[in-house]
């Protein structure tokens, strides 16, 4: 049996070539992993190897806590990438872990645009992300709920709120990119938002304002008076 390279795939399957078309967050945990093992083996390519250890592991944060010796165990993978994972992720858990001194504090929706602004205006596809915040409004987290077309991402309540349990989230912002580079809201956009605020109030997890991000442009659901 012949198994492809990440060459031999093609360019829109590829890991990397993804990533720089659609931004990180639209990667799968395997494609992620496949980018930083850079390279497989006669037998399998690198997201072979990415599943197998997710198959082994079960979970990142399973795979976080393993030791290099017990990745050298997955087939394919030698010390040298074992050792690559383990400080990619390490990376990872520390900036989850930072003082709470040098987590971004989110005052005015500006705040949220200089952190999302930069990467968003180019998607090509909608990404649904949520600001994570605790109760002094500092960031301790920025998460993609969903991926979708070019016009359009689905998003339910229970798979934005279970991640804000999961990370004790006291507050949320959500933001979302429009393509076509024109922020305004659509009536789904502000529907949508309605739902998100009436689950955030029954869970005890307020939706402080959703943010539209559009070519160097926004629009704030709150500030607009729409929500």
């Amino acid at each position: 049996m012949h198994y492809l390279t990440l060459k031999e795939l093609p360019s829109e399957l590829r890991p990397r070539e993804r990533l720089l078309a659609h931004g990180a967050a639209s990667l799968s945990n395997s494609e992620l992993l496949a980018i930083l093992l850079r390279t497989g083996t006669n037998k399998a390519s690198a997201i072979d190897l990415a599943e197998q250890l997710l198959v082994e592991f079960k979970e990142l944060v399973i795979l976080m806590d393993a030791s290099v010796e017990e990745m050298i165990c997955v087939r394919g993978i030698g010390e040298v990438k074992a050792i690559q994972i383990k400080a990619a992720l390490e990376l990872g858990r520390r900036m989850t872990i930072l003082p709470a001194a040098e987590r971004p504090a989110i005052k005015s929706p500006d705040d949220v645009v200089a952190l999302v602004m930069g990467e968003m205006r180019y998607l090509d596809r909608e990404h649904f992300r949520a600001l994570l915040l605790n109760t002094k409004n500092q960031v301790l987290s920025v998460e993609t709920i969903s991926v979708g077309t070019l016009n359009a991402s689905m998003v339910h309540p229970r798979e934005l709120f279970k991640i804000a349990v999961k990370k004790s989230a006291a507050n949320l912002i959500l933001v979302h990119n429009h393509p076509s580079g024109d922020p305004a809201p659509s009536k789904d956009d502000i529907n949508i938002t309605k739902r998100m605020i009436k689950s955030g109030d029954i869970l005890g997890i307020p939706v402080l304002d959703h943010l539209i991000i559009g070519d160097n442009r926004f629009v704030s659901l709150k500030s607009e008076g729409l929500i």
